[in-house]
C-alpha cells in the first residue's frame, strides 16, 4: 500500500508535504509556536524520531518537523489531535451560531412544506382534469 503523502498536492489544505530532497521523509509545518510545542511534546511522548527546523516564508515563521514516512499514520493522528486542541469555532459568537442553525432549519422546514403544498395542488389539478375528461 502506498503512502498517502505520495499523492498529496500542496494547495495549502494540509500542513504537510514531501521532503524536498529525501522522498522517505514528510515535513509537517506549523505556524503557531504553541501548536509546534504541543506537536513536539506528542512526538516525544510517542517516541517518534523527528528533525526540527525553522523557515521564514512571507514574513511568517514556520516550525518544521521532518518525520520518516513509515511513521506518517501515527504522526498524522498526532497532528489531528493537536489541531483539534487548538481549533477555534467557525462562528465564534454563540448567538450568531444558534441564529444560523435556526435560520437553516427554518429554510429546510419551509422547503418541505412548499413541496408538500405543491404535491397537493398537483393532485387537485390532476383530479379536476380527470373529472373534466370523464364528463366528455
Amino acid at each position: 500500500m502506498e503512502n498517502p503523502v505520495d499523492h498529496t498536492v500542496d494547495l495549502g489544505l494540509v500542513n504537510y508535504v514531501k521532503h524536498p530532497e529525501n522522498p522517505n521523509y514528510v515535513v509537517f509545518r506549523l505556524a503557531d509556536e504553541e501548536r509546534a510545542n504541543a506537536f513536539e511534546e506528542e512526538l516525544t511522548s510517542g517516541k517518534i524520531w523527528y528533525e526540527k527546523g525553522d523557515e521564514i516564508k512571507r514574513s511568517r515563521k514556520f516550525v518544521l518537523f521532518g518525520v520518516h514516512k513509515n511513521d506518517f499514520n501515527k504522526v498524522q493522528q498526532i497532528n489531528y489531535m493537536v489541531e483539534a486542541r487548538f481549533k477555534k469555532p467557525f462562528i465564534p459568537f454563540p448567538i450568531f451560531r444558534w441564529a444560523l442553525i435556526l435560520f437553516s432549519v427554518s429554510v429546510v422546514v419551509l422547503a418541505v412544506l412548499g413541496y408538500c403544498e405543491a404535491q397537493r395542488k398537483l393532485e387537485s389539478y390532476e383530479s379536476s382534469i380527470k373529472g373534466a375528461v370523464d364528463q366528455k
